[in-house]
């Protein structure tokens, strides 16, 4: 799967180059020209690098990049026009990993955004991830992507489908998804939540474009997750 990033900029045109000069190494993007769209899209999607002009017009760019860092490690890259060096500073205090002032080389902006992933490595966020073809979970943030699409689980869903998916295509019983989920072993009453559990699930899934085959009903047996 290609890097995904996601590109801020109040100009049509400056997004326009920035995911142009990504895409010659690779790298997918998705625009934004507000704070306000970006933040909606970062909630939403998986990405693997943010570019973010300081200059938004609605919220600066140092206040998105430090909401962006109260969830997340994902590496950022800084542009703005203002050359100051108070500028930078400010930047780099809100959590920027990288600064390029405008106007600037879209092969150096491409070149530094390569070398970022790849000397950044896995961060911390990245190795507390698990990885199923197009699923993507987060456990220490309780989220789950399908192709980049935040599922929007509720924590009894998210814990559901980590149970499912770590049990690598084994057939989980009701009894063992209560004892796993819900820390029960008590079948009666307990059936009907994860049955209920698995059908709100498959709904989500369902609307993000997942297979209709990712949970399997097993009868007599109980249910096994299968990511293609």
């Amino acid at each position: 799967m290609k890097p995904l990033a996601l590109v801020v900029d109040d100009e049509v045109q400056m997004t326009a180059v920035v995911s142009f000069a990504l895409q010659t190494e690779g790298i997918e993007s998705i625009v934004a020209h507000s704070g306000t769209a970006a933040w909606k899209l970062f909630t939403e999607r998986d990405f693997d690098l943010v570019v973010l002009d300081l200059m938004l017009p609605d919220i600066t760019g140092t206040t998105l990049a430090k909401r962006i860092r109260t969830t997340s490690t994902v590496p950022l890259i800084m542009l703005t026009a203002l050359s100051e060096v108070d500028q930078r500073i400010e930047g780099f205090e809100a959590g920027a990993d990288d600064y390029l002032p405008k106007p600037f080389s879209p092969r150096e902006l491409a070149l530094r955004a390569r070398a970022l992933l790849k000397r950044m490595g896995p961060s911390s966020e990245r190795i507390d991830r698990i990885e199923r073809d197009e699923f993507v979970l987060f456990p220490g943030r309780g989220q789950a992507f399908y192709a980049n699409t935040n599922l929007g689980l509720t924590e009894t869903e998210f814990a559901t489908l980590t149970a499912l998916i770590e049990a690598d295509g084994a057939t989980l019983s009701v009894r063992e998804l209560l004892n796993l989920v819900w820390e029960t072993t008590s079948v009666q009453g307990g059936r009907n939540m994860v049955k209920t559990t698995i059908y709100r699930l498959r709904k989500k899934l369902a609307t993000a474009g997942a297979p209709a085959s990712s949970i399997k009903a097993i009868r007599g047996r109980g249910y096994s997750f299968h990511s293609k």
